[in-house]
């Protein structure tokens, strides 16, 4: 397969040591050449591929030099795309890489549309579709287990547990075909539905077991939103600062300091979390301040997770209780901050509201209780189990949609055969659930889908 030759910046915007600007296509390094400007006349057509080579950028329009760089030249099919692939590394900077930019599409590179490199690694065979998603998770992870989820699916760990179970689909198919077409034996539509049946239930079971993992998975991908909610003036800011270890959000004594939701990402012991800091919810006359409250209020419907924090040197109001009917049924961790100062609250009357949920005593001001949150943090999601690091994690949603609807395609075809039902209405579930797989690589995939998957990417990847 042939594409024309794209270019695109592919370091992040902005100053810094060193730009890349990189080409992919079967003229990649013709175009560099024409640009290139070398010691001792050197061509980049007669050097050896994955190497690096010193020299200058010239105009061919008018002969002036636009910039002093460093070229890598690696040959297809042993690249990313499987085409010829050039990077241009020039010296960091929006002037001097988008005049690199500029002057390589003004000699026969088209600009890259986004993901369209990751996506020629799709097309040309390099990666599956599971692997090119995988590239935007490791871009995107905010934690280092999240990156070792990310790794993991993009060296193909995933994929390969699919093809396996795609194939054992397939080689129970045939066997089917073959019994069907040459029925020697009496007993062999008994047979075939015994077959089918060990088969659905192993495929149903290694699909199950893969589910099982996409609630961390999706938790390592997307994170955690979490809100902090309290009455004014009971530490909700301190607890952002604390978490994420800067001074983020104003603190003071004045109740309602807070007027919007402070939103932050942090790291809780791999836990990646999506910080809201809300304004504090009572009754006020304040405008600002109830147009915080309400957004507050909004918030607090859509939360992952809820901290849910008391002032132990106050009396226990009728806010507080409030605040715990409104957060019934849902991931909520009690704190009571402030235990340097005098006791006020009525510490066996949280107990008993907070009796389904961690109950944290925590001073943040004397950093006091932090570790212990972080660690009810962890727990309450994780239970241990994610630093087993040979567990293939399912963490894309699109990939566990597909995955359930296999299963269920297993379930269907395992009522069926206890039903009696004919083989060749059994085989319709089996063929379901391998299509509904090879959804997942991108083997049976809608063009509109790839287009659409890639479109999400950055420029330059």
């Amino acid at each position: 397969m042939e594409f024309d030759t794209i270019a695109a910046i592919s370091t992040p915007m902005g100053e810094g040591a060193i730009a890349i600007v990189r080409l992919s296509g079967e003229e990649a390094i013709l175009i560099a050449d024409k640009l290139y400007q070398g010691p001792q006349g050197k061509k980049l057509g007669n050097v050896k591929s994955h190497t690096i080579h010193y020299g200058h950028l010239i105009d061919p329009r008018n002969g002036e030099m636009v910039e002093e760089v460093m070229i890598s030249v690696m040959k297809g099919p042993k690249t990313f795309t499987r085409e010829d692939v050039v990077e241009i590394n020039c010296h960091g900077g929006l002037v001097s890489v988008n005049r690199v930019l500029k002057l390589v599409l003004a000699n026969g590179a088209r600009l890259a549309e986004p993901g369209e490199f990751t996506k020629r690694a799709f097309l040309n065979g390099r990666i599956d579709l599971s692997q090119a998603e995988a590239v935007m998770d490791l871009i995107r992870a905010k934690t280092d287990r999240a990156m070792n989820v990310a790794l993991n699916q993009m060296e193909g760990r995933l994929s390969s547990l699919i093809k396996k179970l795609r194939q054992e689909i397939l080689e129970t198919l045939a066997h089917v075909e073959v019994n069907i077409d040459y029925p020697e034996y009496d007993d062999v539509e008994e047979m075939t539905h015994q077959l089918f049946m060990k088969k659905a239930e192993d495929v149903k079971k290694e699909l199950s077991k893969l589910l099982q993992t996409s609630q961390q998975g999706k938790i390592l991908r997307e994170g955690i939103s979490t809100v902090i909610v309290g009455r004014p003036n009971v530490g909700k800011s301190s607890l952002l600062n604390s978490l994420v270890h800067e001074n983020k959000a104003i603190v003071t004594d004045i109740p309602g300091t807070t007027r919007d939701v402070i939103e932050e990402y942090v790291n809780v012991r791999g836990v990646p979390l999506r910080l809201l800091d809300t304004a504090g919810i009572r009754e006020t006359e304040d405008i600002v301040e109830r147009i915080g409250v309400e957004r507050s209020r909004a918030v607090l419907k859509e939360a992952d997770l809820i901290l849910l924090v008391l002032n132990y040197s106050d009396d226990l109001s009728l806010e507080d209780e409030n605040l715990f009917e409104a957060v019934e049924g849902m991931d909520v961790i009690v704190i009571v901050n402030k235990t340097d100062l005098p006791q006020k609250i009525n510490m066996e009357r949280v107990k008993g509201l907070a009796a389904h949920y961690p109950l944290i005593t925590t001073s943040l001001l004397e950093d006091q209780g932090v570790d212990e949150l972080e660690e009810a943090i962890a727990s309450l999601f994780f239970e241990g189990t994610i630093e087993s690091g040979d567990m293939t994690y399912l963490s894309n949603t699109r990939h566990i949609a597909l995955i359930e609807q296999a299963m269920n395609a297993m379930e269907d075809a395992i009522q069926a055969i206890e039903s009696g039902t004919p083989i060749d209405l059994v085989q319709i579930d089996f063929t379901r659930a391998w299509e509904l797989l090879g959804e997942v690589i991108g083997d049976s995939v809608h063009e509109s889908l790839i287009d659409q998957l890639f479109s999400q990417f950055c420029l330059g990847k």
